[in-house]
């Protein structure tokens, strides 16, 4: 079963990338998303409770830039509700990205939320998320801006 355009334009859709190294953490914001997640909800599905399940291992950083990023696009900046979900993803060892133009589909702008202090690598994934997970790559490195028109 895939993830069908109406549910992607419609719903903030958690998913994953690699940039060969470090992992990932991206909100849709009813944004596309790459094929290699759209293909299949029952893998998204796998990914999603492996991420949410791991436990903390770093502290973070709040990309000192966000607040501008984020009264640019709505008129306010970040405050501890829009922050939650992002460190708490952080803390797992993963970037965290929000989708930079809300409901905008083809859109693919992503801007950095927050930055581990200790990242997980794609060394620390088990064989059957791996496997799943290598099949959304960016071209880029995990920095502040990604475009995910640059996604394998």
């Amino acid at each position: 079963m895939i993830i069908t355009e109406i549910e992607q334009q419609t719903l903030d859709i958690d998913w994953f990338l690699t940039d060969g190294k470090y992992i990932g953490f991206m909100a849709s914001g009813g944004g596309k998303l790459p094929d290699s997640v759209a293909k299949s909800a029952e893998n998204h599905k796998k990914m999603v409770s492996y991420f949410r399940n791991l436990p903390e291992i770093s502290d973070f950083v709040i990309n000192p830039e966000l607040d501008a990023l984020l009264i640019k696009r709505s008129g306010t900046g970040a405050d501890e509700r829009y922050l939650t979900d992002y460190v708490s993803m952080t803390k797992k060892g993963l970037y965290s990205f929000d989708k930079s133009n809300f409901n905008n589909f083809l859109d693919g702008q992503y801007h950095l939320v927050a930055s581990p202090v200790k990242p997980m690598t794609v060394g620390d994934l088990p064989n059957e998320i791996l496997e799943i997970f290598m099949e959304t790559q960016c071209l880029d490195s995990m920095r502040n801006i990604i475009d995910i028109n640059t996604i394998e």
